[in-house]
């Protein structure tokens, strides 16, 4: 090794340490200090060599192992290389040789070391962000409980708000305050009159005096008052307003009338109109109609046919009857010209004794009797009784052709609507309250995310204001209706709605049934109709809003599944329809909801069940085959758990949030129906709508048990039960209830196997007997239900049967005679006594006297016909018929009776009345649905009544119980059975 030059040129190397460190060299030094490269070996990493560090000098034969044999010149430069690249550092060093010099650089050990720091790095963060997802989630669900608490405790102390006011309205000392306050973002004047919020309004059947009355208080049909002008009558139509309430949008009172030109009163209520109604032209009466005869046979005397002239008097000028031949109306000539000549106003006779009045055009004559002949005033006014109706229990459950319409609140109340009644059930202190605002059919219905706010949609009906299809939004705790949407831009039922879920519920979405299914967004709380668009020209049956993203919509119907995105305007929407095999596509999607990580969930007609990913429009996966035949509902619980109810097999499946089933199952008898919906109860509890409209409450583990039973189709028959709490319902669907009134429970359930159109109890309450369309009638045990004998007479339903007040004889009306039986062997043996046959109309009511040897009966054309039950013989003599008591006032056209049919000549029809047991009070139920007392006898043609609503079809029986505490009405198409109070 030669000895190094005296001259040495220095060398920095800036920012390198370990470079700097190195002892200086000159460029002629062919080999580095080695003893220097050895000490500082191990803490090399990343050396570059410079120019001074590389020589040419003398070369070393060697041969590489990849090529034997070649011989490759090394110079103790590369031999350092060599020797560093096999000690012990991390990673091989490269080196190449470029115009004789050779540089090295550690590229491998510092790729290895940046992989090394970023998979240590990456690893580290994959970690932070574990533990970050554990903790959000964690604060989520405490958060949830904790939303869920606060709920809770707001509608706790929202109902105990309510319960403090009810117990102050009970003390007639405490004034309630009524001071409006500002509900957030809700108008403070509502549509349809509907007064200001209060801080606590109390659920007391009476309101304030100076409260405006709701809007169908009359004696008269609104129909009537915003009917054509033309031809008005000289007696003005007035519409009187009560000065208390049941309820501001429900229950309907008439107080006494102001002083006009006929009549006058000390107390001067507010009018509400004062149109009249037009006339009609009347209907022509022609071919065997012209006679107005019917024919009347007994089976004592089958060759005798009498004169059936109703009311037929000795002296020849009588006009007590329009069918007598001595009567101005004896012809069709005379009859006709009469209708255009005489007025139609009430006239009273007081030399005959005869109450003349015109019901639809057609002039009815009824008897005075002698004790109010002489100081009888037509214009009088009958005024209301100071009694009035509560709503106390709704028996029923709509489920037969609903969704989605059974909720759990958190003040522990269930949540569901018949008729035109939303029923809010404490299963715990067996109570309920009612939301009377609606006036027809209720079709769908959903609850706020606070829980506390229920929305609910309505049908069309006959009114053209209030009948029209709208949306109410209404508090569940006060009952205060806050908003009203849709009045006059609906056409049709409103099938589905649902709130927003993102934003607090500020939005409110809806879905009718006119052939474009239109779909419409509100801000509900401004009462603002954001958007419209045509939704699908198949039906659609749920509409949701997305609870995890903004602005989604999801609806399903026939056919189809629609992703609806609203644009951050609220101006706009578009459309994705889901994508969909077509060989997996069902007829209907039946329903939907949403998994805890925000799926769709849908289930269809075939009994599949697909999940839509989030934020796809396509299925991500499919269940085949869950339920045999459609899936009606499906619910996903607080837990993430999936229940599924089926439509055909009346199972209820539990799935897991994987999807995966759980074992757990459910089979309903079949008497139940079919799973209509399913919704989570209190604490694991479940609770069930069936097809039969039943509710039940249960899980898995226990049996479900039914919370409230009811009728599924028309319900026709009822009655009280003599000296008992106790009445029996029964209908079109073959079923008799018997229900107890105090407990709102059943007694017990029998099938007839027929269809039930009337039904009577015995004058001791021991024997129930049933007619049937068919013309069948069964006799029946009250208590064992055991069947005492079928009896038919001819194939025409049997429109009513009655009793006897002394129990000695059974009638029973059809369409084409009234049947008198005997009774034997305590209500156990029938003998017939005799028939009536009715040749020109049906019959429809009937009245037993007092003393049990007449029956009055009615017939569809209004007429009034008196027999004689021994003979089955129609009586012609009036004056022996005039003075006759009648232990019943079930014919609607009768002198006890004048003031239902009012001053109108065209007044809607009315299907039903009943008396009191007392003989106080008057109830009838007509084609609105509406049920009006008024006070009995109702002599005068300006009878003021109360009148209430909560029945959305024809009300076809009223009933009062045996202590007349109660009132009882079906509503014949909408299954609902509705027990008031007498207050």
């Amino acid at each position: 090794m030669s000895q190094p030059n005296d001259r040495m040129e220095e060398a920095s190397y800036p920012g390198d340490p370990v470079l700097s460190s190195l002892p200086l060299c000159s460029r002629s030094q062919t080999v580095p200090n080695m003893a220097a490269l050895q000490q500082e070996s191990q803490e090399i990493r990343d050396i570059t060599t410079p120019d001074s560090l590389l020589s040419d000098t003398r070369e070393t034969d060697i041969k590489t192992p990849d090529s034997p044999g070649v011989s490759v010149s090394k110079t103790p430069d590369s031999a350092l290389s060599e020797r560093l690249t096999n000690s012990k550092s991390p990673a091989p060093v490269s080196y190449r040789k470029q115009a004789g010099l050779m540089a090295w650089h550690s590229v491998d050990q510092e790729s290895q070391g940046i992989e090394g720091i970023t998979s240590a790095w990456n690893g580290m963060l994959e970690n932070e962000n574990e533990a970050m997802r554990d903790r959000v989630s964690d604060l989520e669900k405490k958060v949830h409980f904790q939303n869920d608490e606060i709920t809770c405790l707001k509608a706790t102390l929202a109902d105990c708000l309510r319960r403090l006011n009810a117990l102050e309205v009970e003390k007639d000392h405490v004034e309630i305050c009524t001071t409006p306050t500002h509900y957030p973002t809700v108008q403070n004047a509502f549509q349809n009159g509907h007064s200001k919020i209060p801080l606590r309004r109390p659920l007391s059947a009476t309101t304030d005096r100076n409260e405006k009355a709701s809007r169908r208080i009359s004696y008269s049909s609104d129909r009537e008052r915003h009917g054509s002008k033309s031809n008005p009558s000289p007696r003005k139509s007035v519409v009187y307003q009560s000065n208390t309430s049941l309820n501001s949008d429900a229950s309907l009172s008439q107080g006494t009338p102001s002083a006009s030109t006929r009549h006058s009163s000390s107390a001067t209520p507010r009018l509400h109109s004062t149109t009249s109604a037009s006339s009609t032209t009347p209907r022509k009466i022609t071919g065997s109609m012209g006679k107005l005869h019917k024919k009347w046979r007994s089976t004592s005397d089958f060759d005798a046919t009498p004169s059936l002239s109703v009311y037929k008097r000795s002296n020849a000028g009588s006009s007590l009857s329009f069918r007598s031949p001595y009567s101005p109306y004896g012809s069709q000539q005379n009859l006709d010209r009469h209708l255009r000549e005489v007025s139609k106003n009430p006239q009273f006779s007081v030399e005959e004794g005869i109450l003349r009045i015109f019901i639809k055009g057609r002039p009815i004559s009824l008897l005075c009797p002698d004790a109010d002949r002489v100081d009888y005033d037509v214009d009088k006014v009958n005024p209301a009784p100071s009694q009035k109706l509560k709503v106390e229990w709704v028996y029923g459950y709509r489920g037969r052709d609903a969704r989605a319409n059974l909720q759990l609140l958190p003040t522990g109340e269930m949540v569901y609507f018949v008729a035109a009644v939303v029923v809010l059930f404490n299963a715990e202190e067996h109570s309920q309250r009612h939301y009377l605002g609606h006036t027809e059919d209720i079709k769908c219905m959903t609850v706020h995310p606070n829980r506390l706010i229920v929305a609910s949609g309505q049908g069309p009906g006959y009114y053209r204001r209030e009948g029209q299809p709208h949306i109410r939004v209404w508090n569940s705790v006060s009952l205060q209706t806050l908003q009203v949407l849709g009045v006059g831009e609906f056409k049709r039922a409103i099938s589905c709605i649902s709130f927003s879920r993102t934003d607090g519920g500020t939005f409110i979405v809806g879905v009718d049934e006119a052939p474009d299914h239109n779909i419409v967004v509100w801000d509900w709380q401004k009462g603002i109709k954001q958007m419209e668009s045509k939704c699908s020209s198949e039906t659609v049956v749920a509409v949701e809003f997305h609870p995890m993203e903004d602005g989604s919509i999801i609806t399903c119907g026939k056919g189809h599944v629609n992703f609806w995105q609203i644009e951050p305007s609220y101006t706009a929407m578009s459309r994705k329809t889901g994508v969909l095999d077509p060989r997996d596509k069902p007829k209907y999607f039946t329903c939907l909801a949403f998994s805890s990580s925000g799926d769709v969930i849908t289930g269809d007609s075939n009994g599949n069940i697909f999940v839509w990913g989030r934020g796809y429009n396509a299925v991500t996966k499919a269940m085949w085959k869950v339920h045999e035949g459609p899936v009606f509902t499906i619910c996903v619980l607080k837990d993430g758990s999936i229940i599924t109810g089926g439509g055909k097999d009346g199972r209820v499946v539990k799935f897991d949030t994987m999807y995966r089933p759980t074992g757990q199952e459910a089979q309903l008898p079949e008497h139940l129906g079919s799973i209509r919906t399913v919704s989570q109860g209190i604490g694991s509890q479940l609770l069930l709508g069936t097809t039969k409209n039943t509710i039940l409450n249960g899980n898995f583990e226990l049996s479900f048990q039914e919370m409230m039973v009811g009728h599924v189709e028309e319900v026709c028959a009822l009655a009280a039960r003599p000296t008992q709490s106790q009445f029996l319902t029964a209908g079109h669907d073959r079923m008799i209830h018997l229900w107890d009134s105090l407990s709102h429970s059943v007694v017990w359930s029998n099938d007839v196997g027929e269809q039930v159109q009337s039904a009577c109890f015995s004058c001791d309450g021991e024997v129930i007997v049933v007619g049937t369309v068919t013309g069948k009638w069964v006799v029946l045990d009250s208590r064992t239900k055991e069947v005492y004998g079928v009896h038919q007479d001819g194939a025409e339903p049997i429109s009513t049967v009655k009793f006897s007040p002394d129990g000695s004889k059974l009638a029973l009306g059809s369409r084409a005679a009234i049947h008198i039986y005997k009774v034997e062997d305590g209500y156990r043996r029938y003998i017939r006594m005799g028939r009536c046959l009715a040749q020109s109309s049906f019959l429809t009511h009937l009245d037993w006297s007092e003393d049990s040897v007449h029956i009055q009966a009615n017939n569809a054309d209004k007429e009034v016909l008196v027999l004689t039950a021994a003979l089955c013989r129609v009586v012609t003599d009036s004056e022996s018929v005039r003075n006759i008591s009648w232990a019943t006032s079930e014919c609607l056209v009768s002198w006890n009776t004048v003031g239902i049919w009012g001053e109108q000549e065209n007044t809607l029809d009315i299907n039903t009345s009943a008396k009191s047991n007392e003989g106080a009070l008057l109830a009838i139920g007509d084609d609105l649905g509406r049920v009006k007392l008024y006070t009995h006898p109702a002599t005068q043609p300006v009878s003021l009544n109360h009148s209430y609503t909560g029945h959305s079809s024809g009300v076809t029986r009223v009933a009062f119980m045996a202590d007349d505490t109660r009132l009882l009405t079906v509503g014949g198409k909408d299954s609902a059975v509705i027990q008031w109070t007498i207050e």
